[in-house]
């Protein structure tokens, strides 16, 4: 068993135009391997990580404190202290949460850590690839990147 005390963690922060946000890797802190997960805290007005869903892992919202909104695939869904919400490993998983109250909304995001997976951001067009380590990983992978779903390439060279 291994063990840690939110308290002893730094805070990590992101901040870029509507995304900013503060994170703590709780599984991270106790080299967990096979299940993430994470302590956010979304200030007022912010938005998380950008609209997505992951193709092999599945994830896990539960609110601690606070008030927001869950942008999902059918639009934007109340979120509350207490509410837990899954989120599956395909396209009905797809999701952002936003923070449109006054206070702070603090949040546990968890995790399956299966790899490889692909990730995909339908507002923006692209997906990611990680192979080695999934999304959120800390080990070194042997492939990763992001791509743009309408680019075409031939599978022969011509």
């Amino acid at each position: 068993m291994d063990k840690t005390n939110e308290a002893e963690i730094d805070w990590k922060e992101y901040d870029r135009e509507e995304t900013a946000f503060r994170r703590k890797e709780l599984s991270n802190a106790v080299d967990a391997s096979g299940l993430g997960c994470s302590l956010y805290e979304l200030p007022s007005g912010m938005r998380s990580w950008p609209y997505h869903y992951h193709t092999a892992n599945e994830e896990a919202i539960y609110v601690l404190a606070g008030d927001g909104q869950l942008e999902t695939e059918t639009g934007l869904e109340s979120l509350t202290a207490g509410d837990y919400v899954t989120l599956p490993a395909d396209e009905s998983g797809g999701h952002r949460v936003v923070n449109d109250s006054e206070g702070a909304l603090r949040y546990l995001a968890m995790s399956t850590m299966n790899e490889p997976d692909v990730t995909v951001y339908p507002e923006m067009g692209k997906f990611g690839v990680y192979v080695g380590s999934p999304p959120g990983g800390r080990d070194d992978r042997s492939l990763e990147g992001y791509y743009y779903i309408d680019d075409e390439t031939a599978y022969w060279e011509e």
